[in-house]
């Protein structure tokens, strides 16, 4: 329950950096100097985004690399929730599930609106839900190792194909950061 107080506290800060005017900033500003945590979630805020070009890097550096349904690495090739996984434990040090149902069922729900670089796109390519999955780039891309006879690639969310077959984004939690908000309050 602690964690997810911490979770929430940084999102709220995040909102408030993110838009100044906001008429919540100020009461936040409050609570969070109060407590001397301003520094620190600026700090965090930073390591996040450092973290999370490290993973779309990452990813981008496998581009490539074959599909191969099963593969979990570049030496013997990727299948979807594979090269996920590989990317996510590479970058960040997280283990994700190795399907990619069990993906989308182990991170959090997010609006397609709000996808950030480093968040996962689902699709259902098989006639099942959160059977194909990618990671998202940006500006409508993602990346992903998407079929027999193919290799990792960037394509677009937006044509038809991907469009019609959305599932839903997750977003993978930073359970780190998370960490780090509750050490330093309880130092507090």
């Amino acid at each position: 329950m602690r964690r997810w107080y911490y979770l929430l506290l940084l999102a709220f800060a995040n909102a408030c950096f993110a838009a100044p005017n906001s008429s919540n900033m100020d009461e936040m500003e409050r609570i969070l100097a109060e407590r001397g945590l301003i520094a620190h979630l600026q700090d965090v805020r930073h390591d996040m985004a450092d973290r999370t070009t490290e993973l779309v890097s990452t990813a981008m550096g496998f581009i490539g690399v074959p599909y191969r349904r099963g593969g979990t690495s570049a030496e013997t090739g990727f299948d979807c929730s594979g090269f996920v996984r590989a990317i996510y434990e590479q970058a960040k040090g997280l283990a994700l599930p190795r399907v990619a149902k069990e993906q989308a069922a182990a991170t959090e729900v997010i609006d397609k609106k709000d996808l950030r670089p480093g968040d996962l796109v689902f699709f259902n390519t098989m006639r099942r839900a959160f059977s194909h999955v990618g990671i998202y780039l940006g500006d409508g891309k993602f990346i992903h190792a998407p079929r027999t006879g193919a290799s990792v690639r960037v394509e677009d969310m937006r044509v038809s194909y991907w469009q019609s077959r959305f599932n839903g984004a997750r977003r993978v939690a930073d359970e780190q950061a998370a960490d780090e908000i509750a050490a330093f309050a309880r130092q507090k």
